[in-house]
């Protein structure tokens, strides 16, 4: 079962990867995060699926956070890439995309991509804050 959402910057960004972290009983398999222009995608697949509980606070979480996302061929083929357990890197070189994680979620590689592009920009886009 996958969860796959747009997040208008990155502390929304954090705020989830901090929630995945603070509910152990949700059954994450991986997160992938993955940065664009203007905003960041977030897709959690979980081993099984949610009872309906479960489900039904997660996208409660999520809907508060962001908005479902529907991902275009591109960004379709790159999550296949890394399900198929292809390396970030080479899925960021052929398909053009900043993935920024994928496996379990660290906040610590958030904050790194942040730091880094926003010190190679001179300033914080909107994205970035």
């Amino acid at each position: 079962m996958d969860y796959l959402y747009f997040l208008a910057n990155a502390s929304l960004t954090l705020r989830v990867v901090e929630y995945l972290h603070s509910m152990i009983q949700l059954p994450v398999q991986y997160t992938t995060v993955i940065h664009q222009i203007d905003g960041w995608v977030i897709k959690v697949k979980m081993n099984h699926p949610l009872t309906p509980q479960q489900h039904g606070d997660f996208q409660a979480f999520m809907g508060e956070l962001g908005i479902p996302f529907q991902p275009d061929m591109r960004l379709q083929m790159a999550f296949w890439s890394l399900d198929t357990g292809q390396s970030p890197i080479d899925v960021m070189r052929r398909y053009q995309v900043a993935v920024v994680s994928h496996g379990n979620p660290d906040k610590t590689d958030i904050e790194a991509f942040r730091q880094q592009f926003t010190m190679g920009l001179g300033y914080c886009p909107e994205t970035l804050a």
